[in-house]
């Protein structure tokens, strides 16, 4: 039976002790493998899922959960900017789609983050890679969690990104705060995460990438 362990509970060397146990770099084969479909457990997005991947293909993603390690840990986030084509305005990981020179999808993340907003790789600890998750746009997503040093500074590159800033760790992972809210999708209402946080909406698969991350961690 799965235990809930509170956000509050896990402290900073726990938490990163947790992630090392429980995730590794093994790339799941549906990153490009159209006949899997990545399950979410979001009921509502996986329905969305199955009738996306019958109509666009595949497209490999990779992001950074950079969870900084200050006394309180946070994750850096960003504000995506207007003009984009996907996901425009909205909260974000850094990361983007994973090109054809980049080694593995945890360099595609650490390239992304670098252009994004300037995260220097010498701060960076990578621990492994959460599960796979798909969006919308057909987007196969492989998140990568990182343990970040604090001091860095960031430089945002303003074609891509908006605003960047940190949100409490302990605030996203407590369950409490995983709001279920739904829109309509081609007639079918369609359930998505969301965590308001202050004036920031975090929402759809930012939301449901951190609501993963918590059940991998918090639940044992």
């Amino acid at each position: 039976m799965l235990k809930k362990m509170e956000a509050a509970a896990v402290g900073s060397a726990e938490f990163f002790a947790r992630s090392k146990a429980r995730l590794n770099f093994d790339v799941p084969p549906g990153l490009i493998d159209p006949n899997i479909i990545p399950r979410t457990g979001d009921e509502g997005n996986d329905r969305m899922l199955e009738i996306v991947a019958q109509e666009q293909p595949v497209r490999p993603a990779a992001v950074l959960i950079s969870v900084v390690d200050h006394p309180q840990q946070t994750v850096l986030l960003t504000q995506r900017s207007e003009h984009l084509n996907n996901h425009a305005g909205q909260i974000s990981f850094p990361g983007g789609k994973i090109d054809a020179t980049d080694a593995s999808p945890l360099e595609a993340a650490l390239r992304e983050a670098h252009e994004e907003v300037g995260l220097m790789r010498e701060f960076i600890e990578p621990i492994g890679y959460l599960d796979l998750y798909g969006t919308a746009f057909g987007f196969r997503i492989l998140p990568t969690v990182a343990r970040v040093k604090p001091g860095f500074k960031l430089k945002i590159n303003e074609g891509e990104v908006d605003d960047a800033f940190e949100v409490p760790l302990a605030f996203l992972m407590n369950p409490e705060n995983h709001q279920i809210h739904s829109k309509e999708f081609r007639g079918m209402e369609r359930s998505y995460y969301a965590m308001p946080f202050a004036e920031h909406y975090i929402w759809g698969a930012t939301a449901g990438i951190l609501r993963v991350l918590y059940e991998r961690i918090y639940l044992a």
